[in-house]
Formats: C-alpha cells, sequence, structure tokens
C-alpha cells in the first residue's frame, strides 16, 4: 500500500507548468481515462466521449455538481489534451491500494481503477466556509490533480497546520480537525479564517495562492461606471 510519484500506466506530460498547467496524456488502445467533465482541450477524433455526474443527491442539494467524462480509445492507441479551470500547477500521484482526498474543485483526471466518490465533510465543512464536499480517489491507479498557483506537497509527521482554503488534497491516513486560527473572535473581527490541524503521517498538498484573496486584490482596480444624475 502507498502511493508513487513516478510510477504511470498513462504515458503522459506536463506543458506550462507551474503557471498554466496543461496535461497531454496517451490513452493507450481499449483503455478508458476520466476526466473532469469541462478540462478537454484538444482530442484525438478516435477517441469516444461519454460523461456521467458522481455525487448523487447530496451534492445536488449543496448546489455543486461534479461530472467526470469518460474517454476510451476503442481503435489504437490516442492522445488528449486537458486543461484546468484555474491558472496553476497540475500534480501527479500513483495510489496503489489506497486513498486520497481533493478538493472538489481540484480534481482533474484518473485511470478507470480508481474508484471516484464524493465524500460529505460533516459539520467542520459548514463552519469552514470553505467547499463541504471532498473528492475521494481510491484503489490502484493514476491521478492528477490541479491547484490555484503553485503546488507544494508537504510530508506531515505528527502535526501540522494549514489554512483551510490553501488544502489541495491529502492522504488517508491523517487525521485533520478544524478550528480558528485564533478563536472565534479572530474568525468575526478580522481576515483571518479556519485553519486545519493534520495528525499522523502521510503527504498534504496545498496551493500557494487564493482565489477569493485575489479577487479582493482586484476590486479596487475595477471599472466602476459612474451614474448620470437625472436632469
Amino acid at each position: 500500500m502507498g502511493y508513487n510519484m513516478e510510477k504511470t500506466d498513462y504515458p503522459y506530460t506536463l506543458e506550462a507548468q507551474p503557471a498554466y498547467g496543461m496535461l497531454n496524456v496517451k490513452i493507450p488502445s481499449g483503455k478508458t481515462l476520466k476526466v473532469e467533465a469541462s478540462a478537454m482541450a484538444w482530442m484525438d477524433s478516435s477517441l469516444t466521449m461519454k460523461s456521467k455526474m458522481k455525487g448523487g443527491l447530496k451534492r445536488l442539494i449543496s448546489g455543486e455538481n461534479l461530472f467526470i467524462s469518460e474517454f476510451t480509445a476503442s481503435s489504437g492507441d490516442a492522445e488528449m489534451g486537458i486543461a484546468p479551470g484555474s491558472p496553476g500547477e497540475i500534480g501527479h500521484v500513483y495510489l496503489e491500494d489506497t486513498t486520497v482526498y481533493v478538493q472538489n474543485s481540484a480534481y482533474l483526471a484518473s485511470s478507470p481503477d480508481l474508484d471516484i466518490s464524493v465524500e460529505f465533510q460533516g459539520f467542520k465543512g459548514f463552519f469552514s466556509g470553505e467547499k463541504l464536499f471532498m473528492v475521494k480517489c481510491s484503489g490502484t491507479g493514476d491521478l492528477w490533480f490541479n491547484t490555484y498557483g503553485g503546488l507544494i506537497e508537504i510530508d506531515v509527521e505528527h502535526n501540522y497546520v494549514v489554512d483551510t482554503g490553501y488544502i489541495v488534497g491529502f492522504t488517508e491516513g491523517l487525521s485533520y480537525d478544524v478550528r480558528p486560527v485564533a478563536g472565534l473572535k479572530s474568525l468575526f473581527f478580522s481576515g483571518e479564517g479556519l485553519v486545519c490541524q493534520f495528525s499522523g503521517s502521510g503527504k498534504v498538498w496545498i496551493q500557494t495562492r487564493l482565489a477569493p484573496a485575489f479577487v479582493n486584490w482586484a476590486d479596487p482596480f475595477r471599472r466602476v461606471e459612474k451614474k448620470k444624475d437625472n436632469d
């Protein structure tokens, strides 16, 4: 059981890393690749595609859907390009009979032998202010995920604290507890949010930027049309 950063069943290259990563994958003849539905940039015409929704009723109630397209090389090897929605870096890990959790916005692609399911975070998710669902990726095979900004891999031993918004994913076996960064007062009266304290042994992947923080930074530069006074 474990994780392998070098092994792959699907030959691939990563282009334009780290700022605007694109994943180019070769799908062997007769094989299928699962891809986040909106991420296909280009593909060989011999590939066939079908889409399905993951998550069911619970996810529909949350107002979010996770659609996955399956691309099959039915008549010889074929290639495709996969581009995530956010500007940033793409990571890869080969799972060996184990599990990795990624933020629902971070899932990009995976081999068909991995089981992809939606996991409810419970009240921790409600109070974190982040998305309520994680994508659970289990089994043996390739997994690709993306970030907003750069990607940093952290080997956790014992304890590690990360702002919830920077978490891209983490390995099975790590336990976590979500709490205010410096008590409830900071949650309501400062710009700080919640942090996640991981404990145990495993890996955590974090991103170097936050989309909401960029929106706040850019807002003062936004052009606003002045209203004309009525005569």
